[in-house]
């Protein structure tokens, strides 16, 4: 289910809740036309403290799905930090192994950029990872290559080589952490019952029409912003790239 859930886009999710809140608040309203309550009995206690429990699971919502758009600009920034470092060092080495770990490094930060415009690691997941793990190879062979010339920064370029490999791993998990699917589905229950018991007050004329369609209007936009944070690519928040521009910059310059 969470595969599934995360493939889908944020406005899918923000127009299922709003097409369900708005049919559950119409089946309400039929319920309370076919079957009023007594004289006095108006059940505002229960939709009063739905919407509560629903705010509630909003703000939680939105904090986890935040933290994981801020995990991701962590990683972008610290992954582009490894291979500047190596980078850097690779400049006290001599050349021919200089020229040739600079020019695989620039390509790679150039193909990831491309690779994440197009959603690659989206789409094509696989493809991605196959391609990092191959200039890992590579550059893992200069960089022994370097070290049985016992060249005398062999330390840092080993070192930097290993921040390069695990900010890349941390990354992709940060890349692929999505809201669990138990989540949406708590909201959807959360959002559906107090628009039906909404509906139900308005049948019974306890409730102004203008006040469930602004309900529903800022529950759709918080779900829309928080499913929008949690999807990494695709929507109106994503994790910027600069971090990776100005680093292949300041390599071509």
């Amino acid at each position: 289910m969470d595969s599934v859930i995360a493939r889908l886009d944020a406005w899918v999710i923000a127009l299922t809740f709003s097409v369900a809140m708005t049919a559950f608040f119409l089946l309400g309203t039929w319920r309370g036309r076919s079957s009023p309550a007594p004289a006095g009995d108006h059940g505002t206690k229960f939709t009063d403290a739905s919407m509560a429990l629903l705010g509630l699971l909003l703000a939680f919502t939105f904090s986890m799905a935040l933290n994981r758009y801020d995990d991701r600009r962590t990683a972008m920034v610290a992954e582009s930090n490894a291979i500047g470092d190596l980078y850097t060092v690779a400049s006290l080495i001599p050349d021919p192994g200089r020229s040739t770990l600079q020019t695989l490094l620039a390509e790679y930060i150039s193909h990831r950029l491309e690779g994440r415009r197009h959603r690659a690691l989206r789409y094509e997941p696989a493809v991605v990872l196959r391609e990092a793990q191959q200039m890992h190879r590579q550059a893992t062979a200069m960089v022994a290559a370097a070290v049985e010339e016992q060249s005398p920064v062999t330390v840092p370029l080993v070192d930097t080589l290993n921040d390069v490999i695990s900010s890349f791993a941390t990354y992709v998990a940060a890349y692929r952490e999505r809201l669990p699917g138990i989540v949406l589905i708590l909201l959807l229950l959360g959002s559906v019952i107090p628009a039906f018991l909404m509906g139900r007050q308005g049948a019974l004329n306890t409730v102004h029409r203008s006040g469930p369609l602004a309900f529903g209007v800022l529950v759709t936009l918080v779900i829309y912003v928080t499913f929008d944070l949690n999807q990494p690519s695709g929507g109106l928040i994503t994790v910027g790239e600069e971090p990776w521009v100005q680093l292949l910059q300041s390599m071509t310059k």
